[in-house]
């Protein structure tokens, strides 16, 4: 959720070497799997220490988690994993993914742009609507895509010395770069891979090349925003002269850093408020911006947007073992593909193939297997999807096949995740805070064993044991799953919400900092929640959402020999005993939830720094 603290924790890692092994980087540049890695990390009373044995690692409540009633064919406790999205004989992903980017190619010409721009690529890893690419591309006569493999996001978070990224989501970055590249290369680019600060590296570049402008998307937390005024220092140290320039009309000569709007569905040019007024409660913000707002179009791009300028080395990307980490490979549950060809693929998937956006609202609370929900959340988060092109996704499929509340609940969702990242804006690093915005006074523990109990899946309430080890073992938890187990740290636990937090960050596959620690601080009543005591009662949520264990004998695989009514609470003589006792009810199933079903609408969870 939200911003963060404008203050880095450098982890030592192995410094990326310059050139990969062969093997390595094919299997990248072709996106096929490579090994997933896991971490554990113990808290001391100081300074977290990393080791090598294993830990679970987590997917963010992001807007696109969630879930549907589990089905007994999906649970089988086979080890094998589905991947997502589906590639067989009939999906291939290149021509599913080329089909659409023929539709959003455009015929328009070139004006008189001269010279190189400088295109900085971050979290919008993707070719279609990349407004920045596009801006770069109409302003010169080469365009230079560059990736900065910056340390610091391999460094730890700021309170809890947690890694702040994971091997799940690192691996899935690095598919998606070597998808970006690949899609570069057919519109006639590459893309540089550099290994370093991008404050180091684009002001040099930008000497080299003699780039007039580095175009890049805006963000909107404190670490980014560091970065930003980092590289707009250093650009201007950068002198270029007129001849050199190729008479591209630039203050002082200095290059200059030009930041695009383009990780939301609303643009916030668009909004019928300053960011700083933005409504406190959801409601009115969506009620505000479906009324008074437009959607902008997708950006369509021509078919080339070569040629680069003269490159002697483009780079490699970096293998996990290069960036401090070790790999695992998922046996069990979903396997996601990075890159905006997967991406692409996915929604189609989804929306056309099997047709299941018509029943989305009524299966997304399910938890068990890859159709309950969209699954988008992973390439919304690293900008490989664009919001914009699933909203026109949806209008069309609206117009083809049918509109219901299940089409309109997609683009509700998507709506969700703009008040996050709108709410970053307002409230920048309070988001961050043991108090969140509303400077909330509680008493909060941090206790070793309970928060690692969590963590590890250990808890004695298979509920959350088993969404623990879906994350450990895939990465991804269901919308539903990730509402269960913030409510049981932080209020069966009573767990500093910002470890859960930080957690995520490191282990979530679709971690965003806006919706994550926007996520948090609302499930622990310290953020923007009109119910401030938000609590989902283990037995009912079991109740509701798992009737007959299927989901947690899935990943508990001891408890599928049991009666299916005893799967959730099989008591001490065949599952571990409870860490704690519910702070509301018993575990006879009976009790009702305290304020039972608030954002039960929405699909949430991420987290930040």
């Amino acid at each position: 959720m939200g911003c963060h603290v404008s203050h880095f924790q450098l982890l030592d890692y192995s410094h990326p070497q310059q050139n990969p092994t062969p093997t390595l980087y094919m299997a990248i540049l072709h996106c096929t799997s490579l090994p997933f890695l896991s971490l554990r990390t113990t808290i001391s009373s100081s300074k977290s220490t990393l080791t090598s044995t294993r830990i679970p690692l987590f997917l963010a409540m992001n807007s696109f988690a969630k879930s549907e009633p589990v089905s007994s064919s999906a649970s089988s406790s086979s080890s094998t994993y589905q991947q997502v999205p589906e590639q067989d004989a009939n999906n291939d992903l290149d021509r599913v993914a080329d089909n659409t980017f023929r539709r959003y190619t455009s015929n328009v010409t070139k004006g008189s742009g001269k010279g190189t721009a400088i295109v900085w690529f971050r979290n919008d890893l993707r070719v279609l609507d990349n407004e920045a690419l596009y801006k770069a591309w109409l302003s010169s006569e080469t365009v230079l895509p560059v990736y900065c493999v910056d340390p610091r996001l391999f460094a730890t978070t700021y309170h809890f010395g947690f890694p702040k990224t994971g091997a799940l989501r690192a691996q899935f970055l690095l598919e998606c770069l070597a998808d970006l590249r690949k899609n570069l290369m057919k519109r006639g680019l590459n893309l540089l891979v550099q290994h370093g600060k991008p404050e180091e590296i684009l002001p040099s570049l930008a000497k080299s090349f003699q780039a007039h402008t580095v175009y890049a998307q805006k963000e909107t937390c404190s670490e980014e925003l560091n970065v930003e005024r980092l590289v707009m220092r250093g650009l201007k140290q950068v002198v270029t002269s007129p001849e050199e320039s190729s008479g591209i009309t630039v203050s002082n000569n200095i290059p200059k850093l030009q930041l695009v709007w383009g990780t939301t569905m609303y643009h916030l040019d668009d909004l019928p408020f300053d960011a700083t007024s933005l409504p406190d409660v959801y409601t009115q913000f969506r009620k505000l911006v479906e009324t008074k707002c437009t959607i902008r179009s997708c950006i369509k791009l021509p078919a080339s947007l070569g040629p680069p300028p003269t490159v002697q080395d483009w780079g490699c990307l970096p293998s996990l073992e290069q960036l401090g980490l070790s790999s695992q490979s998922v046996n069990k549950g979903m396997k996601f593909v990075g890159g905006e060809t997967a991406a692409l693929s996915r929604v189609y998937e989804y929306f056309w193939k099997k047709d299941l956006l018509r029943v989305y609202k009524e299966t997304r609370n399910g938890m068990l297997g890859p159709d309950y929900s969209t699954k988008f959340s992973p390439w919304l988060a690293s900008g490989s999807l664009s919001p914009r092109f699933i909203y026109e996704e949806v209008k069309r499929y609206e117009n083809d096949r049918l509109a219901n509340s299940s089409t309109y609940w997609v683009l509700f969702e998507l709506i969700w995740r703009d008040y996050f990242r709108f709410l970053s804006v307002k409230y920048g690093n309070s988001l961050f805070h043991l108090g969140g915005p509303r400077k909330v006074q509680r008493n909060w523990s941090q206790d070793k064993n309970l928060f690692e109990s969590w963590r590890d899946g250990c808890t004695g309430y298979p509920l959350i044991d088993a969404n623990m080890k879906e994350l450990s073992t895939t990465g991804f938890m269901s919308n539903r799953g990730r509402q269960i187990v913030c409510s049981f740290l932080v209020r069966d636990m009573g767990i500093d919400w910002r470890m859960g937090a930080e957690w995520f960050e490191t282990c979530l596959l679709d971690y965003d900092p806006c919706s994550n620690y926007g996520n948090w601080t609302y499930g622990s009543g310290v953020g923007n929640d009109p119910r401030e005591d938000r609590y989902f009662s283990i037995p009912k949520q079991a109740q509701t959402y798992d009737p007959e264990g299927e989901y947690v004998a899935y990943w508990l695989p001891q408890l599928r020999k049991i009666p299916k009514e005893k799967r959730n609470f099989p008591g001490n003589l065949i599952y571990i005993p409870q860490i704690v006792p519910l702070k509301f009810g018993t575990t006879s199933g009976h009790n009702k939830d305290k304020f039972f079903g608030a954002r039960r609408t929405n699909d949430r969870g991420s987290k930040r720094r």
